[in-house]
């Protein structure tokens, strides 16, 4: 059943009363699927399922749902219940749940905690969550590379499980230092007597700690990995991250980021209580505003030239809208390639230069369609000719300031997805009302 249809067969059965038919359809689903349904559901019908799902998903279902809605479920969870649910999460699935949990519930997770899984929780939260450390279970596997594949074996089956999306065994000197990896496959169709040593790969480094989260899911995309260890400054390993560690980032950035400068974010619950939502959103439209202002102020150095000729304020959003669509693909393309590491804030100077002669290349030909356009309406030549050269202009300028606010935003520490659109529709605004009316001057 499509989300869509089985979000209308569920809101459809709460109306009638079918609750059998919910708690029914809800076995049938995994947890991500649970946590979809409760996203798209309005809170009424949303406080309903959440106390009908099965508390041993309920922790699951946590780290899936977005921040807000997250929040509004352990609002409606007694504490008792939502220690049920944390039991059994691995503890780079319980570092990302515990700063939301109450202080009470926290307190008695701690405290029914060994002291080996306490050390390792707070190993994982000493790290920032946007890293490698962030991201890592210190769950791992380890082994000496001096032992035969028969020891090895028999030591898997003593220990009876191996942590989750285990496709390698790490292999460490006496001290845990990281010396390469083993792949399962080759330890188990390998003789007997064969020593690790002798299938050790050491190609396969492992990743430091600090190693930021982008440069993890890149590394991971670029070389089909299922999981990799995770080392200090001593080269000791701490831990390893998992496909499943790099899907949750992935997951994640679509939510992270935000439509313009708006305020408006993928975090936010659809349904959130409406003054919550507002005031999230009344500073940017502040923000908003006041660039406004700043376009404006600049319209108005000209307002002899517009009261002369009226017809340029009806043509200036063309020339400032069509800079600003230039402008903003630049700008997305130049934030994906800082993101992928295509791009660093060092080489810019051959991606500048090609989105400017493609700025110029798109200028030359749409200032011809609307200078034509424009002469054919007004019957003025003079005009259709300064708009032209206007709208060459802007969007040669769009491009590269498309492409230079991306990386300038970085070195300030700003992130350009969440500033870079609001900073680029000033320029582009002013540069069109600046090259339009002031050539028409």
């Amino acid at each position: 059943m499509e989300a869509q249809n089985t979000t209308e067969y569920l809101s459809e059965a709460l109306r009638s009363g079918k609750v059998a038919s919910v708690r029914a359809l809800m076995s049938n689903l995994h947890a991500g699927e649970i946590a979809n349904l409760l996203e798209a559901l309005p809170i009424p019908e949303r406080r309903i399922v959440w106390k009908l799902t099965d508390v041993a998903l309920e922790g699951d279902i946590l780290l899936e749902v977005s921040e807000e809605v997250r929040k509004n479920l352990i609002e409606l969870t007694q504490d008792e219940e939502l220690l049920l649910a944390t039991e059994g999460l691995e503890i780079d699935d319980l570092a990302d749940l515990i700063d939301t949990l109450p202080d009470t519930v926290t307190r008695q997770l701690l405290t029914g905690m060994d002291a080996q899984n306490r050390h390792r929780l707070e190993q994982v939260l000493s790290y920032d969550a946007d890293t490698a450390g962030g991201l890592m279970n210190p769950d791992v596997f380890t082994l000496r590379a001096n032992i035969t594949a028969d020891v090895a074996i028999r030591y898997i089956k003593m220990k009876k499980t191996l942590p989750q999306h285990t496709d390698n065994l790490i292999v460490v000197d006496h001290t845990n230092h990281y010396s390469g990896i083993v792949a399962i496959a080759d330890l188990i169709t390998c003789d007997n007597d064969t020593l690790l040593s002798n299938l050790v790969n050491t190609e396969i480094t492992a990743i430091p700690v600090s190693m930021s989260a982008n440069e993890v899911v890149a590394l991971f995309e670029d070389r089909d990995w299922v999981s990799v260890a995770v080392v200090d400054a001593d080269n000791k390993v701490v831990g390893r991250v998992t496909v499943d560690d790099v899907l949750d980032v992935l997951r994640d950035e679509p939510r992270q980021e935000r439509i313009g400068f708006s305020g408006a974010s993928g975090e936010e619950d659809l349904y959130a209580p409406v003054f919550s939502a507002a005031r999230k959103r009344a500073l940017w439209l502040g923000v908003n505003l006041l660039t406004a202002f700043i376009a404006a102020w600049f319209i108005s150095l000209f307002e002899d030239t517009l009261q002369q000729i009226i017809i340029l304020a009806i043509l200036v959003p063309v020339v400032s809208s069509m800079g600003g669509i230039a402008g903003s693909q630049s700008l997305m393309i130049t934030i994906r390639a800082l993101a992928t590491k295509r791009l660093t804030e060092d080489n810019p100077s051959m991606l500048l230069i090609k989105e400017a002669l493609v700025g110029s290349l798109n200028g030359f030909f749409w200032a011809i369609i609307v200078a034509a356009i424009t002469i054919l309406w007004i019957g003025d030549i003079k005009i259709g000719i300064i708009i032209a050269a206007a709208i060459v202009a802007n969007l040669v300028c769009a491009a590269g300031v498309g492409v230079m606010i991306p990386i300038l935003l970085k070195k300030l520490g700003i992130d350009p997805a969440l500033a870079g659109s609001v900073v680029l529709t000033t320029i582009t605004d002013i540069v069109g009302v600046v090259a339009f009316l002031g050539l028409a001057t």
